[in-house]
């Protein structure tokens, strides 16, 4: 749809721009940020469709009025960037390489998400307490009674995830549909973190609520968490990658099982929840070795991408009219 109005060229460039933006200058403002903005949009609208935890049941209105409000977010976000696209048509190809890569780079965060791995095992070589207060940072679940291991095991875990969530997703539907693409995943994970429960959080009961964003999430990952999970493997010359499906099952996600059980593997080391999964139980416990390990397993597969978007833009010249 969007393909006439920008060369071929653009979009490897484009990926290209935004993955040295990352890496030069990390996330933008805040005020500036679309990821913030959708937060923001999720925020108000999730107070308004989710009921009160004591408020009575009615489950219909609760999936609807989610749906509805998802939706209606997710249009926005996809009409925002196809006008930012259309407003670029006939300007030289560098200037749109160049700003639609600065346009994509708040879709994606590889250094934001390296560098808050590293402050986890940072704080841990300080203290147990220290770890758990930057592990929270990061993740949703409660940390006040995990072992060092297992802080270990929740930062690698992250990692594996999000490498797929912040990364390899957005450059996946960047790819397949533009920008438009990237901002609709975008959305839609930061949907699902925030409405995707199937309880009470903040007061308030996402059971049916949340139900559709999470379900969006699993659709448009579904894919891409694959190719992470391939990657990982592949890259990390994982032993038993055979296994690799019946690991991923193991979790209650369709799709966060697929990177992080690859880097289980990958890394020979056991990772979990308590009480909800364990990802190749005949690993060891993660050291600190470990996570700086997984940082550079993970940062292959982004240079793998770097790699991939090079190649995508000499065929692109090569084979352009």
């Amino acid at each position: 749809m969007l393909e006439p109005l920008l060369p071929a060229i653009a979009a490897p460039l484009a990926v290209l721009v935004a993955l040295a933006l990352d890496r030069a200058l990390g996330e933008p403002p805040a005020r500036w940020h679309p990821v913030v903005a959708m937060g923001r949009y999720l925020d108000f609208m999730g107070s308004r469709v989710a009921p009160a935890v004591d408020a009575p049941p009615h489950a219909a209105r609760a999936f609807v009025g989610g749906a509805l409000a998802w939706s209606f977010g997710a249009v926005l976000v996809v009409v925002l960037a196809i006008v930012l696209v259309g407003a670029m048509a006939g300007w030289l190809w560098w200037a749109q390489a160049l700003v639609l890569g600065v346009l994509l780079k708040p879709l994606l965060a590889w250094r934001m998400l390296r560098d808050e791995v590293r402050a986890v095992e940072a704080a841990l070589m300080e203290s147990l307490p220290a770890g758990r207060a930057r592990l929270a940072w990061l993740v949703s679940r409660d940390v006040s009674a995990l072992e060092a291991a297992q802080v270990r095991e929740s930062a690698i875990e992250s990692l594996a995830e999000n490498l797929n969530d912040s990364v390899v997703a957005p450059l996946f539907w960047f790819a397949i549909a533009g920008l438009p693409g990237a901002a609709l995943y975008r959305f839609a994970n930061t949907a699902d973190a925030m409405w995707g429960y199937r309880g009470e959080r903040g007061g308030r009961d996402w059971t049916w609520a949340g139900k559709w964003a999470a379900r969006a999430d699993d659709v448009l990952s579904w894919l891409p968490a694959r190719l992470t999970g391939a990657l990982l493997g592949l890259l990390g010359a994982a032993s038993g990658m055979h296994t690799l499906a019946a690991q991923a099952r193991r979790t209650p996600s369709p799709n966060s099982g697929w990177p992080m059980a690859a880097m289980a593997l990958a890394l020979d080391v056991r990772l979990g929840k308590p009480g909800v999964y364990e990802l190749h139980g005949a690993g060891r416990s993660p050291q600190a070795a470990d996570t700086a390990q997984a940082l550079r397993l993970a940062g292959r597969v982004v240079s793998l991408l770097t790699v991939a978007a090079v190649l995508w833009g000499v065929l692109a010249w090569r084979y352009a009219p």
